[in-house]
């Protein structure tokens, strides 16, 4: 069923015929998504985004001149309300955890059907991390690891069941279920998270956090 309001979302796609084919798929789809731009370069995109931001920008890391993961940083800095899915052929360990530490909030392969890419907007949209199964795989065997020992204080004991939580997928209104809490004393804790990890989302909290350095 399409969402009351669409999500507004952007395509940032050197190569004109991919981005034409997702284009006119997210446009007869029936899934609440409404792309309003696309634009070949993340210098493109930088010149125009901040003026109007999206809910979504579906980033290749490919990009000529400034690269994908650069631009989700940048995005994140002027644009922090924006939430950025990255859509790439790469799926080897560097490219993926540079993008998610930059602020990306999911990573899709671009051998997904259209319909799967469409679904991630929609769930990155609803505070989800949407992976293609391969990505998953690499990123689980991080969640493994013990914490950094580098990091053994930075959040309190609380703090580390939300952050658990967060790891296996949970959603706030789950995560409040299962601790007990408010759905704002869980966006209190996933806020300090962020603050003392330094970084920007839900993704990138739990790779700092149970993810060793490569």
């Amino acid at each position: 069923m399409p969402l009351t309001m669409p999500i507004r979302t952007v395509l940032i796609e050197d190569v004109v015929s991919y981005a034409e084919a997702l284009q006119r798929y997210i446009e007869i789809s029936d899934s609440g998504v409404e792309c309003t731009g696309v634009f070949g370069s993340a210098e493109q995109a930088l010149a125009q985004l901040p003026g109007d931001p999206p809910d979504v920008a579906v980033v290749d890391i490919n990009l000529p001149g400034m690269s994908g993961i650069e631009l989700v940083a940048r995005l994140k800095e002027i644009c922090p309300g924006v939430l950025c899915l990255i859509l790439t052929t790469y799926e080897d360990g560097v490219p993926i955890f540079d993008a998610l530490k930059a602020g990306a909030c999911g990573y899709i392969l671009k051998r997904a059907p259209a319909e799967e890419i469409v679904s991630a907007i929609v769930q990155v949209h609803s505070g989800g991390s949407p992976m293609s199964p391969q990505i998953a795989r690499r990123v689980v065997n991080f969640f493994h690891r013990q914490p950094s020992s580098d990091q053994p204080d930075a959040v309190s004991e609380r703090e580390r069941e939300v952050l658990q939580l967060l790891a296996e997928g949970s959603m706030y209104k789950e995560i409040a279920g299962q601790l007990g809490i408010s759905l704002d004393t869980v966006r209190t804790h996933v806020r300090k998270i962020y603050e003392k990890l330094h970084v920007h989302s839900r993704t990138g909290a739990v790779l700092k956090y149970f993810g060793k350095s490569r």
